[in-house]
């Protein structure tokens, strides 16, 4: 377990081991419960959902919806969605925990949920709808 002292106080921080752990539990939520759940998707305003998919950014663990447009100018062309990031939390504690986050449209993340352990987050990912793609 790697520390860093930040204002005097010393935090945790997620191993290498650690984040390897985290992401292939995500990776395989991603593929065994959100994918067939949603792809392939209803008709949607944003266009074809076509791939879920999750990756680390330093200590937030972020899930991303890709979709295919199908306006007549720009058919085919895809881009990523955000939709839901795992924040680690760093008090000191015996066991990893993850604050929740929420992507609104206008491109802030918000808190829903706090220090929640990994299997709680998950849980969260597959039941709230303000975790899960745009439809």
């Amino acid at each position: 377990m790697a520390k860093r002292e930040t204002r005097g106080m010393w935090v945790k921080e997620l191993s290498a081991d650690e984040k390897l752990a985290v992401g292939t539990l995500c990776e395989r939520f991603v593929a065994d419960v959100l994918k067939p759940r949603f792809i392939p998707g209803r008709p949607n305003p944003l266009g074809q959902l076509v791939d879920i998919f999750g990756k680390w950014r330093g200590s937030k663990y972020g899930f991303s919806a890709r979709y295919r447009s199908g306006l007549p100018d720009d058919a085919g062309e895809e881009f990523d969605v955000p939709f839901a990031r795992l924040d680690h939390v760093e008090e000191h504690r015996a066991e990893t925990r993850f604050n929740a986050m929420w992507y609104r449209h206008t491109g802030t993340w918000w808190r829903l949920h706090a220090a929640v352990t990994l299997d709680e987050a998950l849980r969260l990912i597959e039941t709230d709808p303000r975790l899960q793609p745009p439809l």
